[in-house]
């Protein structure tokens, strides 16, 4: 099995190489091409304005000046002599659950991975920063090999693909696995003013303490019962439910 790694978080992430060590335990042809540089929040982005740089950094490792989607694309059309089996996207420092999905770097890693037809799974490891930022990589690297084992002989719809994500917690203490769907937040982002050395204004998008909808069934509710959430997603976003209703309004 042949499988292509990649992530949001830059490719010195510890989580990308916490990824590895996870690919390693399923593959011995794992190849890696992850962004330069943190690429957070970017969601689906490509880069079209700028030209793609390619860093070869060893052997079936690339890092590449440009986003998780441009990562993915230039990996299986240009550095890879075969296609993947397995796209793993991660994992992520912090969770990618509710309508954060919408901007997340790590799920874009495996959206593009299904629109180019490769089975594709996007991995986070949730985490309370108080402090200071302590990530329980060792809940995500101790049960991913065995779930992901289990998830790629999935017999998914076509552009079906998978997000998981690992509680806060040591992997001792998780209470298995479940299948969710997508949970809800409030938006919770905030504009902070600054000001420069010069006294001009400048600006940062920061979160803020969101409330949570902890509905029985979604990934919100597993995460915060210490559970290993699987969502899985559709690139279709159609409404199926209101197009009668458009239809009548429009007649």
């Amino acid at each position: 099995m042949r499988i292509l790694l990649t992530n949001d978080d830059g490719i010195h992430a510890e989580g990308l190489e916490v990824l590895h060590r996870i690919a390693r335990q399923l593959s011995d042809d794992v190849w890696i091409v992850a962004p330069e540089t943190d690429q957070s929040g970017l969601a689906h982005s490509l880069t079209l304005s700028y030209p793609l740089r390619i860093r070869q950094v060893s052997e079936k490792r690339y890092a590449i000046a440009g986003t998780p989607t441009d990562c993915v694309i230039m990996a299986t059309r240009r550095l890879m002599p075969h296609p993947p089996d397995l796209v793993l996207s991660g994992v992520n420092s912090g969770q990618n659950i509710a309508d954060d999905v919408t901007y997340s770097g790590t799920v874009a890693g495996a959206i593009e991975g299904t629109m180019l037809g490769f089975r594709s799974i996007a991995l986070s490891q949730a985490y309370e920063f108080t402090n200071e930022r302590i990530v329980p990589w060792e809940t995500a690297e101790a049960l991913a090999p065995d779930l992901i084992r289990k998830l790629i002989h999935l017999d998914l719809p076509e552009a079906t693909f998978l997000n998981v994500n690992f509680p806060n917690c040591a992997f001792g203490e998780v209470q298995g696995t479940v299948v969710t769907s997508q949970g809800r937040l409030t938006h919770g982002l905030q504009v902070e003013e600054r000001h420069d050395g010069r006294g001009f204004p400048y600006y940062w998008l920061k979160f803020s303490r969101r409330r949570h909808e902890f509905r029985e069934g979604t990934d919100l509710s597993a995460l915060n019962s210490k559970q290993i959430s699987v969502t899985p997603l559709k690139l279709d976003l159609t409404d199926y439910d209101i197009r009668d209703r458009i239809s009548e309004a429009l007649a």
